[in-house]
Order: C-alpha cells, then structure tokens, then sequence
C-alpha cells in the first residue's frame, strides 16, 4: 500500500477534536467529507477578512447583473463588443458564485465540511468559468485590435454568428480542459486525510489528500496552466502591443490619451485576473516549500473576486454608451422614487 502524501506545504495538521473518528489505513474509493480550514495561521481574523471578500461578491453581483439587464434591454448594445461584455460578465457570475458563498461560510465558521462530489463539482465550474473568461478576454482583446487596426473589415469579421462560436468554443474548451483532471481525482485513493487547508476546492488542493501517485495530476495541470490561460495571456499581450502601436500612430493627442488611458485601465484589470491565477496554479506545483500558505490562499481568493467586481467597472460603466444608459436608468430609479415619496406625503396629509 503507498504511503500517504503529506499534506501541502508540510502543514502539521493537528487532531481536532470536531471531526469523527476515520480509519487512517483504509483506501477510501469515495472519500470526504473534507474540512476546509479556510486560512490556515490566520483563524482569529477570518471574520475581519470576511469583510472585503463580502463586499467584493455583492458589488459583482449587483454591477454584472446591471450590466447584463443593460445589454439584454437595449438595442442600441447589442453589438459584438457589447456581447463580448455580456458573456464576460456570465463567467465572472460564475466563477465568484461557485467559490466565494463557500469561502464565506468558511470564513464565518457556518460550515467547513464539502462532500467529495460537491468539491468536484465546484472545483470544475470555477476552472470551466476561468478558462471560459480568458477565452472571452482574448476574444475581446482580438474585437479591439480589429475594431482598431483594421476597422473596413470589422463588420465582416466580427459579427453575432462568432459571438455566438465564440460563447460556445470557450465553454467546450474549459469542460474538455477540466473533465480529465476530475476523472483523475476519483481514480486516485485516499487515506482518510480529510483537512483541506482552503476556503474552496482546487484542483492540486483535492490531489494532495490523496496517497496514491499525484504526478499525472501535477504534470497535467502544468500543461493546461501553459497552453491555456497562460497562452491567452501571450496572445493578449501581443494584441495590446499592436493596438498601442496603432494608437501612437493617431494624429490628435487627445484621442491617444483617452485610448492610452482605456488599455491601460484594462491591462490593470487583466493583470489582477491572471497574476494571482497563474501564481495560485504554480505555487501548488513548485512553492509548497517556499511561499507561505496564508499568501497562496488568500491569492486564491483574490482573483475569484476581485477581477469579477471590476471588470463591470472598468469594461462596462467606462465605455459611453453603457455609462449613458446607465445614467439614464439611475435618472428614472430617481425620478420614480421622488414621485413615490410626493405621493406618500401627499396622502398623509389627507
């Protein structure tokens, strides 16, 4: 029988007392439930650290429902550009729901148990949903540098048949990206060791509970980690390089500084969505021993909530159209309130 892995970052985790009693030399074909410890060297403040986290959620919620309620409503939005915002914001919806109620009941001490099949089945919408945005990403990126660089050809190339290829291929490429890693997991045996040092599932969390060989796992996941959101961001990057090579080149300044000003916005945004991504999937692989497990776990955190609370933001309220139609929707929000509350005054004085 192979030995049991240890635990990430050779956390010693010590016996607690709340968890029933398992057998420790049993292979487990279908294991859990585990125990997520949230942030491990930081229970005192889990309840301060709540705080951002929760705020951060109700702003994506509120901003990219908005924001898809704006695109759904008006028929002035529904270009490629603007349903490239609408298929942006689902996935951010998706990633920050399927992880974040959990880390919060994790973090407010309601429930740290997750059953196997349920830390599956969350750990594969989250990396279906973040695959899925940075596909979206990169369609956007590849919409603004033809909408820039090539502008006679946009209407041909880009239209609601590829929105629609689009939409599709990046959900089909996170399921085909993710199912073999899920397969994976439910192949592998496990001891008994149950704490999962986490607020939610991932993918090399779940894999170093297990005492069997984790190598397919680790080398499986650096592959995808590179030629998936890893490449997206190369591909990004070269993009941005040709549209700010385009922008340099317009002959009113003021046009360049408010283009210079956009790709800078969403160059800040793209790089909170991928610097604490890539590290979280990298330090799983090679910084168990070096980088300190409260950075890595509240890094996991950062970019399921962070990136979804900005992106209506900065890729919504910031272009005009949206700001215009979100202004004349706050306007009528207003003006019906005002009325609501003439009304209410003039009825208690009868």
């Amino acid at each position: 029988m192979p030995s049991r892995v240890a635990a990430p970052w050779n956390l010693e985790m010590e016996p607690d007392p709340a968890l029933p009693a398992l057998n420790q030399t049993s292979l487990l074909s279908g294991p859990g439930p585990f125990v997520l410890l949230g942030v491990p060297g930081l229970k005192a403040l889990h309840s301060w650290l709540s705080v951002p986290v929760c705020l951060l959620y109700v702003v994506a919620l509120v901003g990219n429902t908005l924001l898809l309620g704006l695109i759904a409503a008006d028929k002035a939005l529904r270009s490629p550009m603007y349903q490239f915002l609408g298929l942006l914001a689902v996935a951010d919806l998706t990633l920050a729901t399927s992880t974040v109620p959990k880390a919060l009941a994790v973090l407010w001490g309601l429930s740290n148990e997750i059953s196997f099949g349920a830390c599956l089945a969350q750990l594969f919408v989250a990396h279906v949903a973040f695959i899925a945005e940075s596909s979206v990403l990169l369609a956007m990126a590849v919409d603004r540098y033809v909408a820039i660089c090539q502008p006679l050809r946009y209407g041909a190339l880009l239209t609601q048949r590829v929105v629609g290829i689009v939409a599709a291929a990046a959900v089909i490429r996170g399921a085909c990206v993710m199912t073999p890693p899920v397969v994976l997991l439910q192949r592998l045996p496990y001891c008994g060791q149950r704490a999962l040092p986490h607020t939610y599932c991932e993918h090399m969390g779940v894999a170093r509970l297990a005492c069997g060989d984790t190598r397919p796992n680790i080398w499986y996941g650096l592959a995808t980690t590179l030629l998936s959101p890893a490449l997206d961001l190369v591909l990004i990057g070269a993009s941005y390089v040709l549209i700010l090579h385009a922008v340099c080149r317009l002959p009113s300044p003021g046009a360049r500084y408010k283009a210079l000003g956009t790709c800078g916005a969403h160059a800040g945004v793209i790089a909170l969505f991928y610097t604490p991504a890539l590290f979280s999937f990298l330090a799983h692989r090679f910084g168990r021993h070096t980088v300190p497990i409260h950075i890595h776990i509240l890094l996991a955190n950062l970019y399921v909530v962070v990136p979804p609370a900005l992106n209506p933001v900065v890729y919504g309220v910031r272009t005009q159209q949206i700001a215009q139609r979100l202004r004349h929707l706050l306007r009528l929000i207003w003006a019906g309130a005002g009325r609501k509350v003439d009304s209410q005054r003039v009825s208690s004085h009868k």
